[in-house]
């Protein structure tokens, strides 16, 4: 199974501690983001990783290279990452996953490696959602009575939601043909360069592609967004996650 990760951005929110190393590659407990994520995909069955590096990202493929030097891995170099956001990292895999089944994860994930498997075995099209209480910032899921994600954006009303996209989703071959055919519309037509790739996902709801929201709640996960919550972490994440 391809496995593909984003780590092209800055995450200027957690400045100082991303001044010398992308956020992908702080710690929490002894292993690193990334790390953690990287083992959480291959215990899922993950044997090829398409990695989408930018800031420092030499650093995360000298990471990748040393902790996993068996692993087949591609390196996708975003360049202009202060001048895009994921929506782009994204479309640059095209020519490794487009029209492929493929297993995506945002990099800056802390989470129970039990969570990727589990949607990994709920099948594809199928996307992590953690219900608790919502905000204006959360990127929001709105679902039917089946569970199918009707609605995925952080414009809705939170209380139509049923919760929040963790970040991991395991995409079709089906679904990723028209995730890039759409891509290819939104980046070179439209220049949506600066978008959550969420917003891709939306917009292929109305052409019938779709995601089945997959309940993880009771299974641990956290975006880690600032210096505090990097303080609290050891503090808030289960012992076996440790």
């Amino acid at each position: 199974m391809i496995g593909v990760i984003l780590a092209a951005g800055m995450a200027r929110r957690l400045r100082p501690l991303t001044d010398k190393c992308p956020k992908c590659l702080l710690k929490v407990g002894k292993r690193s983001l990334l790390h953690r994520t990287v083992d959480a995909m291959i215990a899922a069955g993950v044997d090829r990783l398409i990695v989408v590096t930018g800031y420092k990202g030499q650093m995360i493929v000298d990471e990748l290279e040393s902790l996993f030097p068996l692993l087949e891995k591609v390196f996708v170099n975003n360049a202009d990452y202060e001048n895009n956001n994921n929506i782009f990292s994204l479309w640059m895999t095209r020519p490794y996953v487009d029209g492929k089944q493929f297993l995506l994860a945002d990099s800056d994930i802390l989470l129970d490696p039990v969570l990727i498997k589990r949607v990994v075995d709920e099948g594809p099209s199928s996307i992590a959602l953690n219900r608790h209480e919502l905000g204006d910032e959360e990127m929001k899921i709105v679902v039917d009575d089946a569970m199918n994600v009707i609605r995925i954006t952080k414009q809705c009303n939170p209380a139509e939601a049923i919760g929040e996209s963790v970040g991991i989703e395991y995409i079709s071959a089906a679904y990723s043909s028209a995730l890039f055919a759409e891509l290819e519309q939104m980046i070179e037509r439209e220049g949506l360069k600066d978008k959550f790739y969420e917003l891709a996902f939306e917009r292929l709801i109305p052409q019938g592609h779709r995601f089945r929201a997959v309940d993880t709640t009771e299974l641990f996960s956290m975006e880690l967004d600032t210096p505090q919550d990097f303080e609290q972490a050891t503090s808030i994440v289960p012992p076996h996650i440790l």
